[in-house]
């Protein structure tokens, strides 16, 4: 499956709108990353626990959205974006969404 954040594909036609595809992750940092991540946030920089969770984070809302237009029946997916969302203090809502289309070769 193509999959962009531009509007269109090159070197195909959209030939078809299926719609808006998305994948939503609430999650948390957990007990020990929590931990290990506010005490490296008294020392300020980077937080590789906390990096971690988000990363974990946006790959599954990625692979959600995904899933969601393979059964669209979509061969592409545009104008992919993501967003986060503080959801309750220590969890995070993760959002991939785009617009699942069908497509041929130009």
């Amino acid at each position: 499956m193509i999959i962009t954040t531009g509007n269109d594909v090159a070197g195909h036609d959209i030939v078809q709108y299926l719609g808006i595809v998305r994948g939503i992750v609430v999650r948390s940092t957990g007990i020990a990353r929590g931990l290990m991540g506010g005490l490296r946030s008294l020392a300020g920089g980077n937080i590789p626990e906390y990096v971690a969770v988000c990363e974990e984070a946006r790959q599954h809302a990625y692979e959600l959205m995904v899933q969601h237009a393979q059964e669209a029946g979509a061969d592409a997916i545009i104008a992919v974006r993501y967003d986060a969302t503080e959801f309750m203090p220590g969890s995070t809502e993760v959002l991939a969404y785009g617009t699942a289309v069908k497509v041929q070769k130009a």
